[in-house]
């Protein structure tokens, strides 16, 4: 892929959009956020954490989670199975197309953890473009090294198609569910 947009850049030059500037942020990790633990859930209590003074709604990984190598029994949000889907768990797309009107209506902005540097073992890419992950000596795919992460597996930014498919799952969330921005 010879794109010049999906070409490393020596220095990355970053501007923040006003809003998120000296903002509050509370971060929701929503399968524990309430008993329900749905988006739906979730969005009942947007008014009260509004009247905390709280501008940004930093919600943690809404995709399935990995089966393969899960750990326990939900697993970890960071390993995520589908970047173009929501967690049933969750709710569904809509749920989340709902809970961000509401926040934008209630003038609060939503932003998604975004799990960018690994996949869950499952995770489509794995068996379409095993080329777009990080391989051992031994050219096999490996967990990532730091601590007791063997539920997922490290991707390989130095593949310029990886990255163009990164930025199009950035802009899908954006144009499908009008998130606001990630982390």
């Amino acid at each position: 892929m010879t794109d010049p947009r999906y070409q490393p850049a020596p220095e990355v030059e970053l501007t923040h959009p006003e809003w998120s500037k000296n903002a509050t942020i509370y971060q929701i990790n929503t399968r524990q956020f309430s008993e329900e633990g749905t988006l739906r859930a979730a969005a009942e209590q947007l008014p009260r954490i509004k009247d905390l003074g709280v501008d940004i709604v930093w919600l943690m990984p809404v995709n399935p989670i990995g089966e393969v190598n899960r750990k326990g029994s939900l697993g970890s949000p960071y390993a995520v199975q589908d970047y173009f889907a929501v967690n049933p768990d969750l709710g569904t797309l809509q749920d989340l197309k709902d809970f961000v009107a509401q926040a934008h209506s209630l003038g609060l902005y939503v932003i998604l953890d975004w799990v960018a540097n690994h996949t869950a073992w499952d995770n489509v890419w794995v068996s379409e473009h095993p080329e777009w992950y990080a391989r051992d000596w031994k050219d096999e795919f490996t967990p990532t090294p730091w601590w007791d992460w063997d539920d997922i597996i490290d991707l390989d930014y130095s593949v310029p198609e990886l990255r163009a498919e990164m930025t199009r799952a950035l802009l899908y969330w954006v144009s499908e569910a009008d998130i606001d921005g990630y982390r």
